[in-house]
C-alpha cells in the first residue's frame, strides 16, 4: 500500500528544523512521499507575516530536488479557515487506498482535544507524534486512553492499514523557531544555515520580514 506523509505547517519560514524532522520520518517511516502542506488561514494561530504566496515558494524551494518530498497547496486555494478535519476528507477523497500519515508535533497532539472534530481524524488517517528523545507519552485523561486504543510500535501497521493508529516517533529536534528566525531577520541578520539557501535567498528578494508588526 502506498503510505503518504502529511506534514502541515504555517512556515513562516521553513527552516531546518523542519525538513530534518520530515526527512528522518520519511527514512524511519519508509514513506512513498512526504507531502508539505502550508497552511491558509490556521484557525489557533495570529495570521502569518509573509503571505501565502511568499510562503509556499519558500516550501517549493526548500523541497526541491529531495526525492520523496512534495507540496500541497490545497489549504492555501481553500477560503476560509484551515482545519485539519476538512483537509484530511479532501485528501481521503483524493487518495481513498492510500494509507496517510499525518505528522504532528508533541505539543499539538497535547492539546488535540482542542481541535475540531479531532475523533474523525484516526478515521482518515494515521498519527505520527514526532517528538524529542526522552519525551513520555500521556498515560492518563483522553489522550491516554486513546493511546491505549490507537497506539501501535509496529511501522508495518502504518502501510497495512489506511487510517486508525497513532505511532510515536523520536526525531531529531535542531532548537529553531521560526518566530526566533523572523525576530532575528527582522534586526538586519543574516538566516544562513538556519534554512536552505533558496529559502534565505526569497526572504532577501521579498523583503517579507524585515518590518514585521509587534505581537
Amino acid at each position: 500500500m502506498t503510505t503518504i506523509g502529511i506534514f502541515g505547517g504555517t512556515f513562516d519560514p521553513i527552516h531546518f528544523g523542519h525538513l530534518r524532522t520530515a526527512f528522518e520520518l520519511l527514512q524511519a517511516l519508509r514513506l512513498n512521499e512526504m507531502r508539505f502542506m502550508p497552511a491558509g488561514t490556521p484557525p489557533h494561530r495570529d495570521t502569518t507575516v509573509a503571505d501565502a504566496e511568499q510562503r509556499l515558494a519558500m516550501v517549493k524551494a526548500a523541497c526541491e530536488g529531495q526525492p520523496g518530498f512534495t507540496v500541497d497547496d490545497r489549504e492555501i486555494r481553500r477560503e476560509g479557515l484551515s482545519y485539519s478535519v476538512d483537509t484530511m476528507r479532501t485528501l481521503r477523497a483524493d487518495f481513498p487506498d492510500h494509507s496517510l500519515c499525518l505528522i504532528v508535533g508533541m505539543d499539538a497532539f497535547l492539546g488535540l482535544p482542542k481541535w475540531h472534530q479531532w475523533r474523525e481524524l484516526l478515521e482518515l488517517a494515521h498519527l505520527v507524534v514526532a517528538h524529542r528523545p526522552g519525551w513520555r507519552a500521556p498515560s492518563m485523561g483522553p489522550l491516554g486512553e486513546l493511546l491505549v486504543d490507537r497506539g501501535t510500535g509496529r511501522i508495518n501497521d502504518l502501510h497495512e492499514q489506511r487510517a486508525g493508529c497513532i505511532y510515536i516517533h523520536a526525531v531529531t529536534q535542531l532548537e529553531i523557531s521560526s518566530t526566533e528566525v523572523r525576530k532575528l531577520i527582522a534586526m538586519g541578520r543574516d538566516p544562513r544555515y538556519l534554512m536552505p539557501d533558496s529559502v534565505r535567498a526569497i526572504i532577501e528578494q521579498t523583503g517579507c520580514y524585515k518590518s514585521q508588526p509587534k505581537r
